[in-house]
């Protein structure tokens, strides 16, 4: 038993297969996979059966899941994402931070908690998990969407304030000259020469070496994981944030025709290998020290899940975002991170706080990930509940989100939601057959790209109340949904009668099951893109140009 027990192969064994009943319970019960996968890490974790006995085999698969994660991120950005979105990223972030901050302080030295203490609970609570984050906002397909990107840019820099944070703790603990500063500055500087040297290897060599690699899609795929694990790897012996050089090797290859291959191939390997995140992350939880700690962990816990998302929702509704945008960016970071975790540890490694502080956050920890895990899951319902009372956060002109509106015509035959693969060939043939449409997309990137092409297209969530109230409806006589989310396309169409359209509404199912829960509703037309051509939307809708054309 002894040799079972010691055996590393054996101990995988037992945690995968613990995991995948426990998954299985999750979906039978209808749970998130990441609340049952955390909940994997304490069963198996030291509070329970203490099964992880090679927790350095664990620590490293959950590294370089992490690492394969962040580099799928930056895959999805490209340099003019980055342009357009940096700015609301920064100073949401940076602002998320101070406030958070300063009001968590407050809130400390209200419950009695002294300066010291309060400071490193509030600084905790400050951080969100750019990892849980990522994971969730990729199963909901919303990494492309506009408060996925805005979200993901300010998480990147919550990172990157943390490693700083962390940083000054170590210069402090080890005296270093009493200049923490100095750290500080090395750090910017190794930062700022990190990326130049990226930059001069997407501007020379990686183009060349992603084509010539591109012969055997195999060794494209084994040099791109490679190009991640090296590019974090780096960043760590340097003294800076492994996740960020992850990110920033995937928006290394953003730019090149093949990301979306390379993307593909990792998708299976990463969700398999974050298994590992949550796991190392439930083992490290000591569970012992949270009994005394319920009442206050509560109050903080409400802090985190309610003002931090709020704190967010001002901010960007000052800088001239819509309501919905700021309220979906906001849920993300209604929770702590786990280097929160790792920030109060090193508080008590050098005797600044007690365990019990630790315990605390811990506890915070825990309930934060759980709840906000749903909030962020069941967002767009969560938003219509609240929508009425954001209105006080929302400027009367929101201009981040105006600059297509003025481009919407007065009059057009169809209105076509989602622009990607089957949209856009849709897209095509609409215009090949001169009929006046507009395109909706949650992607600005693909908003873009088809306003170059010549087709009137505008920044828009298929699930956003609001939608219909900025469309031609009333001179529209078809909506067409390229999308195939089931629930996306029900909600369309609750919200297209709701504002009265009297129009034919088609939507698309990509499985049988889907289709008929759409036939249930008020569409008139259910689209099966593995069975209709593209070209023969308009004939089987039998749209035909305008009469005034």
């Amino acid at each position: 038993m002894d040799h079972v027990l010691n055996n590393p192969f054996f101990e995988l064994s037992i945690i995968l297969a613990i995991a995948a009943i426990l998954g299985g319970i999750g979906l039978l019960l209808r749970q998130p996979l990441i609340v049952m996968f955390i909940a994997l890490g304490i069963l198996v974790g030291p509070s329970a059966l203490n099964l992880v006995s090679s927790s350095q085999m664990v620590h490293l698969l959950a590294d370089l899941g992490i690492a394969l994660l962040l580099f799928v991120v930056g895959l999805k950005l490209d340099l003019k994402l980055i342009r357009s979105t940096g700015a609301i990223a920064l100073m949401t972030g940076l602002g998320q931070v101070v406030f958070t901050s300063v009001l968590g302080y407050i809130l400390g030295i209200a419950l009695g908690y002294d300066h010291v203490t309060s400071l490193y609970i509030a600084i905790a609570l400050t951080f969100s998990s750019t990892i849980i984050i990522v994971k969730l906002l990729s199963d909901k397909n919303e990494i492309d969407s506009l408060h996925g990107q805005i979200a993901i840019g300010f998480l990147i820099v919550q990172d990157i304030v943390v490693v700083l944070l962390m940083i000054v703790l170590s210069a402090l603990d080890a005296k270093a000259g009493s200049f923490p500063m100095v750290s500080i500055l090395q750090v910017l500087l190794t930062g700022s020469a990190i990326v130049a040297v990226i930059g001069l290897l997407m501007r020379f060599i990686l183009p060349r070496l992603v084509n010539f690699l591109a012969h055997s899609q195999e060794l494209l795929v084994l040099f791109s994981i490679s190009w991640a694990v090296a590019v974090a790897s780096a960043c760590d012996y340097l003294d800076f944030s492994r996740e960020v050089g992850a990110f920033l090797a995937g928006v290394s290859l953003a730019s090149t025709p093949y990301r979306e291959i390379i993307s593909g191939r990792l998708v299976s390997l990463r969700d398999f290998l974050l298994l590992f995140f949550f796991i190392n992350l439930g083992s490290q939880l000591n569970l012992s020290l949270l009994g005394e700690q319920i009442g206050p962990s509560l109050i903080f816990s409400v802090f985190v899940l309610v003002g931090n998302p709020l704190i967010v929702v001002a901010i960007m509704g000052v800088m001239g975002y819509r309501k919905r945008t700021s309220f979906l960016a906001g849920l993300t970071v209604a929770q702590i991170s786990e280097f929160s975790l790792i920030f109060a540890a090193m508080g008590l490694s050098m005797g600044h706080i007690q365990e019990s502080s630790v315990g605390l956050i811990t506890l915070v920890g825990l309930i934060t990930i759980g709840l906000s895990t749903y909030m962020i899951l069941y967002s767009h319902q969560l938003y219509d509940l609240v929508a009425p009372f954001l209105h006080v956060f929302e400027r009367r002109v929101p201009f981040r989100e105006e600059h297509g509106d003025e481009a919407i015509p007065a009059q057009v035959d169809v209105v076509l939601f989602g622009l990607g693969r089957y949209g856009g060939n849709i897209a095509l043939t609409l215009q090949r057959e001169n009929i006046k449409m507009i395109g909706v997309d949650f992607d600005p990137q693909q908003v873009r790209f088809w306003q170059q092409q010549g087709i009137a297209a505008l920044y828009g969530d298929v699930e956003d109340p609001e939608m219909p109230a900025r469309l031609p409806l009333n001179t529209t006589r078809f909506v067409i949904s390229s999308l195939g989310d089931v629930r996306a396309n029900i909600a369309l169409i609750r919200y297209l009668k709701a504002s009265g359209y009297q129009g034919i509404i088609a939507v698309t199912a990509h499985r049988s099951v889907d289709a008929a829960r759409l036939k249930e509703t008020d569409a008139d037309l259910i689209l099966s893109p593995f069975a209709d051509a593209a070209e023969t939307i308009p004939a089987k809708l039998n749209i035909q140009k305008s009469t005034d054309q």
